[in-house]
């Protein structure tokens, strides 16, 4: 976590070539009381944030009303079933990743934006706070289309706010993972299959690390600045 790490992204050709053998998953979430694989309940829609370090960030969203499942990953890189030393060691291209599943009835896409703007410094790149390399980069991962625009157009209107209040410019990668979630081969292992972004889940350890370690490690930069009611629908 303290390291200093490249801030510059491989070559895909030069990242670690990793394996087949899946990483082992914790079955149930040990606040939210639900599986953390897929499938999923019923009407859950998910959606996958990368903020810099996973452990405050995954509590972040696990504390909000209607979020149903949470886990830590690796996402957005080359390297198939990575470990975190690979992931931390800047071999892999991969942000540190959270899985949130929630219910759209409770909880809105937009909320779970406001939380993600809001709860760390998306202008900083391959960065956030003290820590510094390539698996601390901000990152939204979509799994429908109606995502991805609210994701654009939050990111359009956050900069305004961020802006005015004298920040730089927003580094967050917004990619469309697409496909709807599928367990990899095996019993609660391996990779939850987002299109061709898939996410890795982290070793079990990591899974929900600050409810085992309540005074652990959390270091995220906010910006204070608050995300813009309607953030989505504002021109």
């Amino acid at each position: 976590m303290f390291r200093k790490k490249s801030s510059a992204l491989l070559d895909p050709q030069d990242t670690l070539p990793g394996r087949e053998q899946l990483m082992p998953v914790a079955e149930e979430h040990p606040v939210l009381g639900r599986p953390i694989v897929p499938p999923f309940p019923e009407g859950s829609e998910h959606a996958f944030f990368g903020m810099g370090c996973f452990w405050g960030a995954e509590r972040g969203f696990w504390q909000t009303p209607g979020v149903l499942v949470t886990a830590v990953g690796y996402q957005g890189g080359e390297t198939p079933n990575p470990t975190y030393g690979e992931v931390c060691g800047g071999g892999t291209n991969h942000t540190e990743a959270v899985l949130v599943v929630w219910d759209p009835t409770v909880v809105s896409f937009e909320d779970l934006l406001r939380i993600f703007w809001e709860g760390h410094d998306p202008t900083q790149g391959m960065r956030q706070g003290n820590d510094v390399g390539t698996q601390y980069r901000s990152a939204i991962y979509t799994t429908t289309e109606a995502q991805r625009e609210q994701a654009e157009m939050s990111r359009t209107n956050f900069q305004r706010a961020l802006t005015a209040a004298g920040h730089g410019e927003i580094t967050t990668e917004i990619r469309h993972a697409a496909g709807g979630p599928a367990a990899a081969p095996g019993a609660f292992g391996g990779a939850l299959v987002g299109g061709e972004i898939p996410f890795f889940y982290a070793e079990p350890d990591h899974q929900a690390y600050l409810h085992k370690v309540p005074g652990g490690y959390c270091g995220h930069g906010e910006t204070g600045v608050s995300c813009p009611v309607g953030l989505v629908s504002a021109g």
